[in-house]
């Protein structure tokens, strides 16, 4: 948890130890969701780029990164998301995150990533 999640009385921080829920990916058709869940941040960015690395490179039209399950996102989020981004690109692919959170939203417009990521409030938007 981030600072400010309080639970009795202690205020918790996320540990290398204790790295989150692991991503779910699931296929559909001649696409691939990757559900993220928790913190994104550069614990995140180290667990995760070998496996979005592997899914961008894939076969798939469409890489739909699910962000619905995120609390937090930093820059190290962004940059995994950038490099997904640009991998699918390079094949003629694309990478959508599905995100409705305002702040998120806000973080990936500020950085002037919105058309790079193209941020859609739903999945089935994500793999039209």
């Amino acid at each position: 948890m981030r600072q400010g999640h309080r639970a009795d009385h202690l205020t918790l921080t996320r540990s290398a130890a204790d790295p989150g829920p692991p991503p779910v990916v699931r296929e559909t058709g001649d696409s691939v969701v990757v559900e993220l869940d928790g913190e994104i941040d550069i614990l995140a960015l180290q667990r995760m780029t070998p496996l979005l690395d592997t899914v961008a490179a894939g076969p798939y039209r469409v890489v739909a990164v699910d962000l619905t399950a995120t609390t937090f996102l930093d820059c190290s989020g962004l940059t995994l998301l950038v490099r997904a981004s640009r991998r699918t690109r390079a094949r003629g692919a694309r990478t959508t995150v599905v995100c409705r959170h305002p702040l998120t939203l806000r973080i990936i417009d500020v950085a002037g990533l919105t058309e790079t990521l193209t941020p859609v409030p739903t999945l089935h938007e994500a793999l039209r």
